[in-house]
């Protein structure tokens, strides 16, 4: 049986859906590290987990219960599993002992004798007997984020979930903190761990998730994502392509904040001037040609805009997502271009040299078009 189970869990903010449809089962002992950009669901699918963040639908299974069951008991779930976010959240007023004895003594009803044993075994393994007396803010971001750890630890969890645990850290400090990790993979702790760091991800996970597009876009062995990874978003991002966004949600965008930001994209990135207004007139066609055609006058708007450019070859990619009616703008008769209103299609033929992609994913409803420069 699955440790952790997820059914077609969905979450949205508003008229952004997060995760959609998400499954996962997680087995003992499995070492599973999540990676993906910024916005891409990571966090929220953890906080999911615990119910910090209430899911729209769907079932979550934690050892055999379901945490999201009418009526089911949250908090003897939830202990089950520790938690470990970017900040530390250690109790400022109480010393490092009383941290780690706070909640075993008052949720597992342990003595604190007992638990001031076992604090102190904790404190050993990860180097710090001699903190035991001193106060959180007496410690370096490193050392209290290695306590936040074994205040989990000490509520014998059976699985561990971490949410970019180092990036709140000093550079100096990261090691520490992975190394820790590392000595809890090696006795077969079973772990989710949200990460940036792609070498810890590759020597310490079994299995890696790279989340895209609401859920998991591609996931296998460390070997095969990292080095041979098959969907395109998860080759661009193993390849560090630099990404620009944008997200539209009324007609009335402001087109000049969309134009800024491709601007100082294009500018930080080295891009010739060139290229930079090739890339602001096919976005801003893009998207009034969307607007026009996808939406009616009074529905929501939901339009976002993604640039992507590769370094190591120089290619630039235009991908735009909408939902509203299937339509695309590249299907339209001859005749119809060459009416004033499409002018924009015409331009968007020329300026891209007819590399363009238009798709419409019926599971999502939403329209696809990517246009290569």
């Amino acid at each position: 049986m699955s440790l952790i189970q997820v059914k077609n869990l969905r979450k949205s903010f508003g008229s952004l859906r997060v995760l959609k449809d998400l499954s996962l089962d997680v087995s003992e002992g499995e070492r599973v590290a999540i990676i993906g950009g910024s916005g891409c669901g990571k966090s929220v699918f953890l906080r999911s987990l615990e119910l910090l963040e209430i899911p729209d639908s769907g079932q979550i299974f934690i050892d055999g219960q379901e945490i999201t069951a009418s009526g089911a008991d949250i908090n003897q779930i939830r202990r089950k599993m520790g938690m470990v976010y970017q900040k530390f959240y250690l109790f400022s007023h109480m010393n490092v002992l009383d941290n780690l004895c706070l909640a075993p003594v008052k949720l597992l009803g342990m003595p604190r004798k007992e638990a001031e044993s076992k604090a102190h075994e904790w404190l050993a393994k990860v180097g710090l007997t001699s903190k035991a007396r001193s106060m959180p803010n007496q410690l370096s971001g490193g050392q209290q984020q290695r306590l936040a750890i074994c205040r989990s630890l000490m509520m014998n969890p059976k699985v561990m979930l971490f949410d970019e645990p180092t990036s709140a850290l000093d550079p100096t400090m990261v090691g520490e903190v992975l190394a820790m990790i590392r000595m809890l993979a090696k006795n077969n702790l079973t772990m989710l761990i949200v990460t940036h760091e792609m070498n810890f991800a590759r020597e310490v996970a079994n299995r890696v998730l790279f989340f895209a597009d609401g859920g998991i876009y591609e996931e296998g062995t460390p070997n095969k994502i990292f080095d041979a990874p098959e969907r395109e978003r998860t080759i661009a991002f193993i390849r560090k392509l630099k990404y620009f966004s944008y997200e539209i949600t009324s007609r009335d965008f402001d087109l000049l904040a969309m134009h800024g930001g491709i601007h100082n994209f294009g500018e930080k990135y080295g891009l010739s001037s060139s290229l930079v207004y090739r890339l602001e007139l096919c976005c801003e066609e893009l998207i009034y040609e969307i607007l026009a055609g996808c939406y009616s006058e009074n529905d929501p708007v939901n339009v976002n805009i993604e640039i992507s450019y590769s370094e190591a070859d120089g290619s630039t990619l235009i991908d735009l997502t909408s939902s509203g009616k299937k339509f695309n703008p590249f299907d339209l008769p001859d005749d119809e271009l060459l009416d004033d209103s499409h002018m924009g299609i015409m331009i968007l033929k020329k300026v891209s040299g007819g590399k363009i992609n238009y798709s419409f994913d019926d599971s999502e409803g939403r329209n696809k078009i990517e246009i290569k420069l």
